[in-house]
């Protein structure tokens, strides 16, 4: 049988697919823009035939009809990372949250830690070859595809076709769902000041032909912005969004100087508009890798000068990051924070950043505390922050001591909070 009879033969409606899911099943559903809407909705629909299926993922984008309060018994989010899909679920005890740096999630799957019953992926169309892209994610969908008893594929025609390690054959696959939709977009929106304050000091830091890690948001834009001029950079990243491509545009990403794979931007998802998933559509420049190649540290420290640039929820004044949590609301996830900030450090020649506006709640709190809330998660320890930028400068952590770290964040810690940052400082004996 030729795969294109494997195929046709394989194609079912999105009901019958999701009548393959049994009571108690653990499933993975593939994230980010990736999230497969057609599938969830026909699964959803299922709910008074079914009880305990456990919903393994990363971040879901939009609204998710499985996690709604008459979804209670009949399905149960195990979430790798928290978005706004299912925070509420989480943090009113309907649903779980798994802290785990991304890089380690497929082993997950790999060893049988977590063993899974069913993977529901979305993907694009079949090559000649019958062979399908994970598209604008493949994260720990590789993984997962490679593991399940059961594979469904929603394949739609307006995925894009992303190179790299990111393929998997129609034999694979147990069910194909045909849909024609559109992906989910993140709107760019204009930087602040207090963004491009942050983004120049953290471009004074890259050098031509530094590596870059970013992130999503007006930080990282205000970055690319700040960085005209600069030549040859190259970006070793989790997520790629439109400012990489505007920043490919014009000739300040080029990849020349790349120590791991030169001329190439290694990431494992693509988030952002149309024109970015036209643009990374069959374009060689791109190379989409799992996570546990992605993010880990080893592989992003052998990118020479590695810049990675990640944020904070709060930051207590001797450098610990909190990220996954507001006090003991479950916010986020671990995410690539870590894998990125001990790969820099271990980069020769690499800065791992903090970057956070000075205040939050329109300038009410301070984001740099003496103490972080309680209940509030520790993501990446003191010993591993090196470089912390607001918009009142940088403080450099690095081999200092508890009293030199608390001086150094004080001196960016908005002026309308410092003197009761060192009053309680000064009652800690953290200065003098």
């Amino acid at each position: 049988m030729s795969w294109v009879d494997d195929y046709k033969k394989k194609l079912v409606k999105a009901e019958e697919a999701a009548s393959l899911i049994k009571s108690h099943d653990r499933v993975y559903i593939s994230g980010n823009a990736a999230s497969p809407y057609v599938l969830m909705n026909a699964l959803a629909e299922r709910k008074d035939e079914l009880e305990d299926v456990e919903l393994v993922h990363v971040l879901l984008l939009g609204e998710d009809p499985l996690s709604r309060l008459e979804m209670e018994g009949h399905f149960r989010h195990n979430s790798l990372f928290v978005g706004p899909a299912d925070r509420k679920a989480i943090n009113e005890g309907r649903a779980d949250y798994v802290p785990i740096f991304l890089h380690q999630i497929p082993a997950l799957f790999y060893t049988n830690q977590m063993p899974l019953d069913v993977a529901i992926l979305h993907r694009s169309p079949p090559d000649e070859h019958g062979f399908m892209s994970y598209g604008v994610e493949v994260l720990a969908s590789k993984a997962a595809a490679e593991t399940a008893k059961i594979v469904i594929a929603q394949v739609n025609e307006k995925m894009p076709r992303i190179l790299g390690d990111s393929f998997i054959h129609v034999s694979r696959v147990h069910k194909v769902v045909e849909v024609s939709e559109a992906l989910p977009q993140l709107e760019k929106k204009p930087f602040s000041e207090v963004e491009k304050k942050i983004g120049s000091y953290i471009a004074e830091l890259i050098e031509d032909g530094s590596t870059l890690q970013l992130g999503i948001g007006g930080i990282p834009d205000a970055v690319l912005a700040a960085l005209k001029g600069r030549r040859d950079l190259g970006v070793h990243t989790e997520m790629v969004s439109d400012g990489v491509m505007e920043a490919i545009e014009t000739g300040i990403i080029t990849g020349a100087k790349k120590t791991f794979h030169p001329y190439k931007i290694i990431l494992t998802f693509l988030l952002g508009s149309d024109r970015l998933y036209d643009f990374a559509d069959n374009n060689p420049i791109f190379e989409a890798h799992p996570t546990d190649y992605t993010n880990h540290p080893f592989n992003v420290s052998r990118n020479d000068n590695m810049v990675a640039i990640n944020s904070a929820i709060e930051l207590d004044i001797t450098g610990q990051v909190c990220l996954d949590s507001i006090g003991v609301y479950i916010y986020s996830g671990f995410g690539g924070q870590v894998d990125f900030i001990r790969g820099a450090a271990h980069s020769k020649g690499g800065k791992p950043i903090i970057a956070l506006p000075s205040v939050a709640k329109g300038g009410e709190m301070s984001r740099i505390v003496p103490h972080l809330k309680q209940g509030a998660g520790v993501v990446t320890t003191r010993a591993d922050v090196k470089y912390v930028v607001t918009e009142f400068g940088v403080a450099y952590l690095h081999g200092k001591n508890l009293k030199e770290r608390t001086k150094a964040l004080i001196n960016i810690a908005h002026p309308n909070f410092r003197d009761d940052l060192i009053k309680e400082a000064k009652a800690r004996n953290l200065l003098s």
